[in-house]
């Protein structure tokens, strides 16, 4: 089971970006995620007539260590750690480390 997962809100604790929040868009490995609106570079892409592709400068979220975000936690407004709990009827889920809350429901 993963701690960061595909559609978590999560937010940048180191980097560029730090403090910014978003969604995870893509879990590329088990190191590297890509996050909407985050680590955005600036690609020139070759037009394709055929295809109806224009070309030009478009801007692309690119992948970021899973080392730099954490899993965005409303109740205490900031980043928090996640761990692994496995409850009465045999689920394991994951749950906040500041103060035990359930992630998944």
């Amino acid at each position: 089971m993963r701690k960061i997962k595909k559609g978590d809100d999560v937010m940048v604790i180191a980097g560029k970006d730090k403090g910014k929040r978003g969604t995870v868009l893509k879990v590329i490995d088990e190191n590297h995620i890509v996050v909407e609106n985050i680590n955005i570079a600036r690609k020139h892409r070759k037009g394709n007539p055929q295809a109806g592709v224009p070309g030009g400068i478009v801007d692309k979220a690119m992948p970021i260590h899973v080392s730099n975000v954490g899993l965005y936690n409303p109740i205490k407004g900031s980043a928090d750690r996640v761990g692994f709990k496995t409850l009465e009827d045999g689920r394991k889920v994951r749950v906040f480390k500041s103060n035990g809350e359930v992630v998944d429901v």
